[in-house]
């Protein structure tokens, strides 16, 4: 009877935290999305940087522009809901 009753609890369990990773899905996805337009802005204007011999002022730009952009799907997302 035991065994039982814990494969029953165990399978509650499991699908309980399917659910919630299906729930959590899109805030994951921007999330990620957030930190991908960060690091692609962040690059491009690192590389810009790189090539025309002016330090810090595409980084910062690019940068900037990766949060913004970054904070904008995660808001899309957020607010689709």
């Amino acid at each position: 009877m035991k065994r039982s009753d814990d494969s029953r609890s165990l399978a509650r369990s499991v699908e309980t935290l399917q659910r919630t990773i299906n729930r959590a899905g899109p805030a994951i996805a921007a999330s990620y999305g957030l930190v991908g337009a960060i690091l692609v802005c962040g690059g491009a204007g690192y590389a810009l940087d790189a090539w025309t011999g002016r330090r810090p002022v595409f980084l910062v730009g690019g940068l900037v522009l990766g949060v913004v952009v970054g904070l904008y799907q995660l808001a899309r997302t957020l607010w689709h809901r």
